[in-house]
This record gives C-alpha cells, sequence and structure tokens, in this order.
C-alpha cells in the first residue's frame, strides 16, 4: 500500500492531486467523486462582479489551448454566500483563491475570504490575460513583496502564491513571495500567447492575447518548478501540461511536493481520478512506499565530458 499523502507546509493532503483554478466546478461531481481529489480549488474570485474579456475566449494550438477567460466572476458576496457553502460539502481541503488590481484591495480580499470556511488561500497575482501589458504582480519583486507581505498580516490561514512564467527571472519572484510570508508557491499560471486566423488576419482570441496552456509548455513549467525549489525552502505546487501519470512523477522529481490540473479537464475530467490512481501505481511497481519520496529525487549529477558522454552506451 503505497502511502499517497503530500503536506504543504501545515496542510496534509490524502494525495498531491488537485485542480488548477479556473478550470473546475462541483459540476464535476457527476463525472467524478470529488472526494479523492487531494484539494478542490474554487475558480478565482475579485470583489465585484466581472464579465471577463470579449468572445472568441478559447482556440485549440498544437500541443494544447489558447484562452482569454479573462477571470470572470460574480463577486466576492456570492462567492462567500453560494461557492464556498458547496464546496464544503465535500471533504477535501478548499482552496479559495483570490484576485484584485491593487495592494489594498488584495488586503482586503484575503481578510474577507479568509473569514470564510475555506482551508487555504491561493493569491492569484499572475493571470496574464486580466492585463496583458504586463500589470500582474507577480512580474516584479518589489510588486510581489508587497502585495504578499500586506496578505500575510490579515490571515493565519495558509497562504499559496500563484506566479506567473511570463516574469523576467521567476526565481527572484519566488524568493520574494516566500520573504513575504507564502507558505507555497503555485508554479504557475499560463503563458502568454498569440495566434492569429490566417484567413481572416486577425487574432482567434477576443482579446488578442491569450494564455498558452497544454503539454506543449510542460517542459518550461518542469524547468521553473525546478529552479524555484533549488532557491526556496516553502513546498511547490507544479501546473502546466499535465495529462498523464508520467507527468506528475515529472513534476515532482523536478521539486513539486503536489501538482495542479487544468487542460486535462476540458479534455478528461474524469483523467483526475484515473491519474491518482495511476500514480498509486507507478509507486508500487517502483518500490516507493511514499509518494512524497518522489519530490526532488531528480538525479542532478554533473554532466560528462563530450567525448565521454558520446562514447557511452545507448541503453
Amino acid at each position: 500500500m503505497v502511502d499517497m499523502r503530500v503536506r504543504i507546509g501545515n496542510v496534509t493532503l490524502k494525495n498531491p492531486i488537485m485542480p488548477a483554478s479556473g478550470a473546475f466546478s462541483t459540476d464535476l461531481a457527476q463525472v467524478m467523486d470529488l472526494n479523492r481529489l487531494g484539494a478542490l480549488v474554487a475558480k478565482t474570485v475579485s470583489r465585484e462582479f466581472r464579465a471577463g474579456n470579449p468572445p472568441p475566449r478559447v482556440a485549440e494550438v498544437e500541443g494544447g489551448m489558447i484562452n482569454s477567460i479573462g477571470l470572470p466572476t460574480k463577486g466576492i458576496e456570492y462567492f462567500l454566500h453560494h461557492q464556498v457553502p458547496d464546496y464544503k460539502r465535500f471533504t477535501p481541503p478548499l482552496v479559495g483563491s483570490i484576485s484584485a488590481t491593487t495592494i489594498e484591495d488584495f488586503e482586503a480580499m484575503a481578510r474577507d475570504v479568509s473569514k470564510s470556511p475555506i482551508d487555504i488561500l491561493e493569491v492569484n497575482i499572475s493571470c496574464p490575460t486580466r492585463d496583458p501589458k504586463g500589470g500582474n504582480f507577480a512580474l516584479h519583486e518589489e510588486h510581489t513583496f508587497n502585495v504578499m507581505r500586506l496578505i500575510r498580516t490579515t490571515t493565519d490561514k495558509p497562504i499559496w502564491c500563484k506566479l506567473s512564467p511570463n516574469a523576467g527571472d521567476v526565481v527572484a519572484i519566488a524568493k520574494a513571495a516566500e520573504a513575504a510570508g507564502a507558505d507555497a508557491l503555485v508554479v504557475s499560471n499560463t503563458i502568454l500567447g498569440l495566434k492569429i486566423d490566417t484567413k481572416t488576419f486577425r487574432p482567434v482570441i477576443g482579446n488578442k492575447f491569450g494564455g498558452l496552456s497544454g503539454p506543449g509548455i510542460k517542459p518550461i513549467i518542469v524547468r521553473m518548478v525546478h529552479q524555484c525549489a533549488k532557491a526556496v525552502k516553502i513546498p511547490i505546487i507544479g501546473c502546466g501540461g499535465i495529462v498523464k501519470v508520467e507527468d506528475v512523477v515529472e513534476y515532482m522529481l523536478a521539486g513539486a511536493s503536489a501538482v495542479m490540473i487544468g487542460y486535462l479537464i476540458f479534455r478528461n475530467p474524469s483523467g483526475l481520478i484515473a491519474i491518482i490512481d495511476g500514480l498509486e501505481e507507478w509507486c508500487a511497481k517502483r518500490g516507493f512506499a511514499r509518494v512524497a519520496d518522489l519530490t526532488g529525487a531528480m538525479i542532478d549529477a554533473a554532466p560528462q565530458e563530450t567525448y565521454a558522454a558520446a562514447a557511452a552506451p545507448i541503453g
């Protein structure tokens, strides 16, 4: 029997598999047992109603999809009075995800949402399609530190900081979030991209730019997870392009303690449960008694000399 539990700071999850914010709702209880997930992650909420970005919002690309949803939300009051009770019908810890446009509103959002029965607060300072011109806190060390430090003073609940792969130096951002008091990092959000319709010469997304997700971005995010894991002491949750068990293993070997899955939910929602089962089976076959032992287990040997590597046998 494999011990599938993982620890994210002072929170223990029954397994390392959870949905990514924005790709999940309790409606999925119709096709899977939500109580089997490591945690439930609500869609990012802001204080006021947001209609989101203009359509078209989603387009397929080779190796994934590009989307510009724009964080639509019915606002904090609806979230607190309707969505939170709906999620709390299930047993996994609930991660409430928040967004705001100013440091002061982030502080107020954190304070108000933390008073609800959520178990963990995800601070989404990284949505690339809310302000494609670069107005995300996670693109700047100082902004990241300032907003996370202020949020830390408002709540005793665990805080997970969601980073952006669009930052020039994601490791510096990770260090800033840790220094400000984040309990864990989510690495990461989608990569800002552009797809053009060659028939009309127009962007396929109504907001022009969109966030790229799917298997095509996974090697980039795995690299970021590994770099951040080497630089910080707090746990990391990997997020990007996971569609099979081996993807989860790869993230954990790179240094992730758990993962969030988004793109797969659009393809096959019940795939999350298949990955939980498959990960347990993979660990049993490879002799891992604890899935947590995979975290950071990548063999990071020094590279061989060029000619020695070329002469080495294949196998």
